[in-house]
């Protein structure tokens, strides 16, 4: 089978499943598995990535007021691979290629008539399983979708199963911060991770969409646990933004702040993406939420997060 993935998710998706050597063409955005870096784009963004995160909200903002998409599709790559199967996403279209494009796109190229048109819409870690077994239907590998979906839930209940005896007290309030300005708290999957994870998500609720807070919510909350993983962005980078929080008025009063527990986290790899590794955000989360009940396990993940101090 002839395939593209239009989305960083999906191609860890494809890899995982053993699908990797019949995948001809990725996104802009794809990085993982590092085997992917070798694979043509077809996907670019037309948004500038390198300036601050208030410009870059700022030209989000302008795109989509205007109507127009953030990112392009390479339709003489597309047109030139005739793939048997293109993977999609449905759910944002500020963080990837817009399915009514790639709709168009197949509507009037003969080259991709005959092309399935996958879409994924997630919103949940139940969602991301049940991707990753619609993928394996659609390539016919239903098995072995199974099998590795067997193995993540496996990962998911060790979590859940030392969590769910947690009293309200017993859990941290927790602030998963996905863009620092304007303030985002992460929506989405994010807060059912947090949950999982043995803390309280109060500033977004799961299933739903991203929205910003205001200090004065951020303060009413006053969060025991913040987590600093803007969208898009890797460790590093997340490191470099992360030194405007001090700056924010009311950010030392936190009971975070004030208890040390700030961390930023690669969210580029792990809790932006709704892929396989929301598996390993979990985990990460995890250690970071409840350190004394998962001080016994050795994850691995101490690569993706580092503590901020003040």
């Amino acid at each position: 089978m002839r395939i593209v993935s239009l989305l960083s998710s999906a191609t860890e998706m494809l890899f995982a499943l053993g699908l990797g050597e019949q995948v001809l063409a990725v996104s802009h955005e794809c990085d993982w598995p590092p085997e992917a870096l070798e694979l043509p784009r077809a996907t670019r963004s037309r948004i500038d990535s390198s300036q601050s995160s208030n410009a870059i909200d700022g030209q989000v903002k302008e795109f989509l007021a205007s109507g127009k998409p953030l990112y392009e599709l390479d339709e003489p790559l597309l047109r030139k691979l005739v793939p048997d199967l293109i993977v999609t996403q449905a759910q944002c279209d500020v963080c990837a290629i817009r399915l009514a494009d790639v709709l168009r796109l197949q509507s009037d190229a003969p080259e991709l008539q005959h092309a399935r048109v996958l879409q994924l819409n997630r919103n949940s870690l139940e969602d991301v399983l049940h991707d990753l077994a619609r993928i394996g239907q659609a390539t016919q590998i239903e098995a072995a979708a199974e099998q590795l979906i067997a193995g993540y839930r496996a990962r998911i209940a060790v979590i859940a199963s030392r969590t769910a005896s947690l009293t309200e007290m017993q859990r941290p309030r927790v602030l998963c911060i996905e863009w620092i300005e304007p303030l985002m708290p992460a929506g989405n999957w994010t807060p059912q991770l947090i949950e999982l994870a043995g803390g309280v998500s109060g500033l977004a609720v799961s299933g739903e969409h991203s929205r910003y807070a205001t200090r004065e919510e951020v303060a009413t909350f006053d969060p025991q646990v913040i987590l600093v993983a803007p969208c898009g962005f890797d460790l590093p980078r997340t490191l470099v933004e992360a030194k405007q929080l001090p700056r924010v008025r009311g950010w030392q009063q936190l009971t975070a702040v004030q208890q040390g527990n700030v961390f930023a986290i690669d969210g580029n790899a792990l809790l932006n993406r709704s892929g396989p590794r929301l598996v390993e955000s979990l985990e990460v989360l995890a250690q970071l939420i409840q350190p004394e009940l998962f001080r016994d396990c050795d994850f691995g993940h101490e690569r993706y997060w580092q503590r901020l101090t003040a």
